[in-house]
Formats: C-alpha cells, sequence, structure tokens
C-alpha cells in the first residue's frame, strides 16, 4: 500500500499563462494514476490535515525554518491579490494558504509513513526545495522537505532523517537549511551548469552530511546507475536514518523542456528500489517536472516500485 495525499485546493496556486509550475501538473498527474489498474486498496488517497486544525503548531514549526519577514512577505503579496517576489515565483490570491496546506500535507505524510512503516507519496504545489530560510525563490515558497525534517525530529522514535533529492536542480533551500543540523543529511543529484548555481561537489556541510553530486548535461541511466549504487545509497544507508524523505523532482527527464538530463520515466522505478533497499519508511514529495506526459509516467514509476 501506498498513501497519496492530495487536495484539489492545490490547484488555486495560480501562476498564470505559460508558467511550467502549473495546476495542470497535479492533474495530469491524478488522471494518471486514477486510470491505472492498481489492485484494490493499493493506493489510499488521503485529504491533508486542514490547516486550521494544525496552527498554532504549524505556525511555530513554519518560523522554525522561516524568518518571520519572508513569510509575511508571502502573506502580504497574496493579501493584497497577488504578485512577484521574483521574476520565477509569482504569487496569487490563495497561493499563501495553498502553501500552508501543502507544508501540512507533507506532514500528514510523515504520520503516515511512520504509522505504517510504509511509503506515502505528497502531490502538493508548490515545491519547496528553492525556498531558503528567509527568502522563497526558484517556484517554491516555503521548504516543505526540510520543514518535515524538523517535524520528524520531534517524534519520539525519530533521531535521523535523510533526504535525497533527485530533482534536476539543486535544493539550495533544503541545503541551507539543513546543513547545520547534525540529525539530518542531504544528498542531491542535479544537472550542473544550471539553475540555481548552487551544490558544488566541495560543500560537505556542518558535520560532513551533504553530499552534491553535480550532474553533467546529457547524463543517461547508464551514468546515474553507477553513482546510485557507489556514492548515494552507501551515504545515506551508513546515516541509518529512521526516515528517508525524497524530494522527488521529475524535471531530469529527457523530455523536460527546463533541463537537459536524458533519464527516462522508468528510471525512476529502479531510483526507487535503491531507496527502499535503505527503508520502507520513505516520504516521496513532489517537486519539480515540467513535461506532464513524463512526469505523470515518473510518478506511477515511483509508486509501482513500492508495491
Amino acid at each position: 500500500m501506498v498513501s497519496v495525499i492530495y487536495s484539489d485546493e492545490f490547484l488555486e496556486h495560480k501562476t498564470g499563462i505559460r508558467h511550467p509550475e502549473r495546476p495542470e501538473r497535479l492533474t495530469a498527474i491524478v488522471e494518471t494514476l486514477k486510470a491505472f489498474p492498481f489492485e484494490n486498496g493499493q493506493l489510499q488517497w488521503e485529504s491533508p490535515t486542514p490547516v486550521e486544525q494544525r496552527n498554532p503548531s504549524l505556525k511555530k514549526l513554519l518560523r522554525k525554518v522561516h524568518s518571520r519577514t519572508q513569510i509575511g512577505l508571502v502573506a502580504g503579496i497574496a493579501k493584497q491579490g497577488g504578485g512577484y517576489l521574483d521574476g520565477d515565483t509569482p504569487v496569487s490570491a490563495k497561493s499563501y494558504d495553498v502553501a500552508l496546506l501543502a507544508v501540512s500535507a507533507w506532514l500528514d505524510g510523515v504520520d503516515l509513513v511512520l504509522a505504517n512503516g510504509k511509503p506515502a507519496f505528497v502531490l502538493a504545489r508548490p515545491p519547496g526545495h528553492h525556498a531558503e530560510s528567509e527568502r522563497s525563490m526558484g517556484f517554491c515558497l516555503f521548504s516543505n522537505a526540510a520543514i518535515a525534517a524538523h517535524y520528524a525530529l520531534e517524534k519520539p522514535d525519530i533521531n535521523k532523517v535523510a533526504i535525497l533529492d533527485w530533482d534536476v536542480h539543486h535544493g539550495n533551500g533544503t541545503q541551507e537549511i539543513v546543513e547545520t543540523n547534525e540529525n539530518i543529511v542531504y544528498c542531491s543529484l542535479h544537472q550542473s551548469p544550471c539553475y540555481p548555481g548552487t551544490g558544488s561537489a566541495n560543500e560537505r556541510g556542518a558535520y560532513n552530511n551533504v553530499l552534491n553530486i553535480p550532474m553533467s548535461p546529457g547524463s543517461t541511466m547508464a551514468i546515474y546507475q553507477p553513482i546510485f549504487e557507489e556514492k548515494v545509497i552507501p551515504f545515506l544507508a551508513n546515516f541509518q536514518p529512521d526516515l528517508l524523505i525524497v524530494s522527488a523532482g521529475y524535471d531530469a527527464n529527457h523530455d523536460d523542456p527546463l533541463a537537459g538530463i536524458s533519464l527516462q520515466p522508468k528510471d525512476y522505478g529502479l531510483f526507487t528500489k535503491y531507496c527502499l533497499q535503505i527503508t520502507r519508511k520513505i516520504l516521496f514529495g513532489l517537486e519539480g517536472g515540467y513535461d506532464l506526459p513524463s512526469l505523470s509516467q515518473s510518478v506511477l514509476a515511483t509508486i509501482e516500485a513500492c508495491l
């Protein structure tokens, strides 16, 4: 069984015409999953906990990761009806509320994984891995994966959390937030050179808890596979995490318009099988992925591998 956390409210984060991070990303994935002949009970659809049920604890957790100024800026722009945080990062009237609900969904994911001992997938937007502690950027408002990691560490049996970021872009925000926490490790495979220009291999974190693996444009599974086997999996497994969070971006697909890596949707199924060698307690959360067919098929491959 895999729990999938989703709400139509995530479609209310409006990014404007021709913006790649658009609501159709989610509807395409949902349609693909609902059309697939899963056996009865294999896919468990869940609604995220409403924000008002989590407050004030959710706001307190948010302030643990992000500055009050940053949170207030996102809320203020939304309250005014919308605007831009930077050239890439629009905020619409409901974006602040939707971003809070996305955080709640990631927290639900943590709860479900720990309760069931099985993987869960958060189908939410806006994404989060570019959002730093004092700056929202790169389509991202709040750092979902980093917040989820901090939330998990508050649980009595969780002492160590690993984050794997296989999005084609480096998760500068996630790294900036967690690299000074000895109870979290962060590993990212990302195209270089590429936005946002961070994530060099010599960045190791305050506790040797960061592993960045820059990938050359055009890299295929033949290049990724030995790196997973020789670097990624040993780094994560040696940490012996109580929970693995995957920043699951699917923009390293060959057909994706925003980068130049040449993976195929089925490759994410193999990535997932590698992760399952470490633990079954895995929370997948959607980050990038902008070609709708390859995005949908990649999420399907990820979930199929969990079953």
